[in-house]
C-alpha cells in the first residue's frame, strides 16, 4: 500500500513538472519572439538609414581591379560665407578610386595627369558651394557630389568613389 502511494506521489509530482515547464516555454518562447522582433525592426531601421544616405546601391568592385589616383598636392579651396561673415577654408586631399576593368577606363583611366587640373576644377566648385558649417556636416554629400560631376565629365563610371585622405576646416 505504501508503495502505490509513493507512486501516485510521484506521478502527481511528474504531471505538475511537466505542466509547470510547458507554461515556462510558453512564456519564454512569446518573450524570445518579442525581443526577436524587436531586434529585427531595428536592424531593418538601420539599415534603411545607411541606404538611405548612400540612396543607392553600392558598387562592389573586385580589389584587384581598383587603382587609386591621388590628386598631386592638397587643394586649399575657399568655402562660401556663413553667418559669422568671416572667409574660412578647406584644406583636402582627394582620392579617386577607379574599376580598371571599367570602360572608360583605357580610355581615360590610365593616366588621369591631363585631367588633374579640370578634376581640381570640379571639387573646387562643389566645395564652393558649402559654408564650413555645411560643409563639416555634409562630407558624404559632398563625396557624392563629385563623384557625380567626374562621372558626367568623363561620361563613364570608371571612377566609382571618392574619398578624403585629410580635410581641414579653417
Amino acid at each position: 500500500m505504501k508503495k502505490n502511494l509513493i507512486s501516485v506521489i510521484i506521478l502527481a509530482l511528474l504531471i505538475v513538472n511537466v505542466v509547470l515547464t510547458a507554461i515556462m516555454m510558453f512564456s519564454v518562447t512569446s518573450a524570445s519572439q518579442k525581443t526577436a522582433a524587436l531586434v529585427d525592426n531595428i536592424a531593418s531601421a538601420l539599415d534603411l538609414e545607411l541606404t538611405a544616405q548612400t540612396g543607392e546601391t553600392e558598387v562592389v568592385v573586385p580589389m584587384e581591379n581598383i587603382e587609386v589616383y591621388s590628386i598631386s598636392e592638397s587643394m586649399t579651396i575657399p568655402l562660401m560665407k556663413g553667418e559669422d561673415g568671416e572667409d574660412h577654408y578647406c584644406v583636402v586631399s582627394v582620392s579617386f578610386s577607379i574599376d580598371k576593368e571599367a570602360d572608360g577606363y583605357k580610355t581615360y583611366g590610365s593616366d588621369l595627369t591631363a585631367q588633374e587640373k579640370l578634376l581640381m576644377d570640379k571639387i573646387n566648385a562643389i566645395f564652393g558651394e558649402y559654408t564650413i558649417e555645411m560643409a563639416r556636416g555634409n562630407e558624404e554629400q559632398i563625396k557624392k557630389e563629385i563623384l557625380e560631376e567626374v562621372q558626367k565629365m568623363f561620361d563613364s563610371e570608371f571612377i566609382f568613389a571618392v574619398s578624403f585622405s585629410s580635410i581641414i576646416y579653417s
